[in-house]
């Protein structure tokens, strides 16, 4: 009898304390996993690496960052005319990124060089370079984590858009759709003041440029539109007195329809001949 106790004693000790410490060394190993990423990054904004890296880093789990990594042939003995300007832009995006005030442990970028990482183009039956692949933080990669260079070209504004639809990073996507990434790219001055007339532009004439405080705006108005959507979607599913819904009804419409006019006037001041138009010219 007391053995059989013993031993219902030992299984039960077993099975409630492996979880707990599986548990702890995974949380302690995602710790160590990260806190490396972020000291690599902090010296290069492209962290560069090699079969072992990727395999440990980007393919092994625990993870719970992005990883967008450029595949390429930079040495001297396979070195790739177009590889040379695709790296260019990459590391301005990357750097762009890295001092940004937005920046999160949950993205990283880096490279796998061909005379550094073949095994890796190997796992990946990858034949061409450059390639950008975005690895996600959960779930496996899909057709879209591919960027399509021959589509989009290599410019860091067109990898910035293609990351921040690819990344579940709420703050790298307010940044994108507001044009900032732009701003730390190309730095333009916040808005322009015409000599002769004193007068003080905030929006950019052309559609090939903008002001910071044209981002500034851009990106009020766009959070704006998202508090009035948010609010339409609880006035519709919240279980709060009718009267109360109302309000948030009525809130959220206004908001909608008040600034995404004012966005679309934005649009049709920098893209001249464009045709439609909502309560504002």
């Amino acid at each position: 009898m007391l053995k059989k106790l013993f031993i219902c004693l030992f299984v039960f000790f077993i099975h409630n304390h492996e979880p707990a410490d599986g548990q702890k060394k995974k949380e302690t190993l995602l710790s160590e996993k990260v806190t490396q990423m972020m000291e690599w990054t902090s010296k290069r904004s492209v962290i560069r690496m090699n079969g072992d890296k990727f395999r440990r880093f980007v393919k092994a789990p625990p993870r719970n960052y992005s990883v967008v990594i450029m595949f390429t042939a930079l040495q001297p003995q396979r070195q790739c005319g177009v590889c040379r300007q695709a790296d260019e832009e990459y590391q301005v995006l990357a750097n762009s990124w890295r001092y940004s005030s937005a920046f999160t442990n949950k993205v990283f970028f880096a490279s796998v060089d061909f005379d550094e990482g073949s095994d890796v183009f190997q796992m990946l039956n990858m034949n061409s370079a450059p390639t950008f692949l975005h690895f996600p933080s959960k779930g496996k990669t899909r057709l879209s984590d591919t960027y399509e260079l021959q589509v989009r070209g290599f410019a860091a504004e067109q990898l910035a858009r293609w990351v921040a639809d690819r990344t579940d990073v709420q703050c790298f996507v307010l940044i994108m759709t507001s044009g900032q990434m732009w701003n730390h790219i190309r730095g333009p001055p916040y808005a322009h003041k015409n000599p002769s007339t004193g007068q003080v532009s905030y929006i950019h004439g052309s559609s090939q440029a903008q002001f910071v405080a044209e981002t500034h705006i851009v990106l009020l108005f766009n959070a704006a539109v998202t508090m009035g959507i948010v609010l339409l979607c609880e006035a519709a599913t919240s279980d709060i007195d009718i009267g109360k819904r109302k309000i948030m009804c009525v809130a959220g419409i206004g908001l909608v329809m008040l600034f995404f006019s004012w966005l679309l006037s934005i649009f049709r001041a920098k893209y001249h001949g464009y045709p439609y138009s909502f309560l504002m010219s």
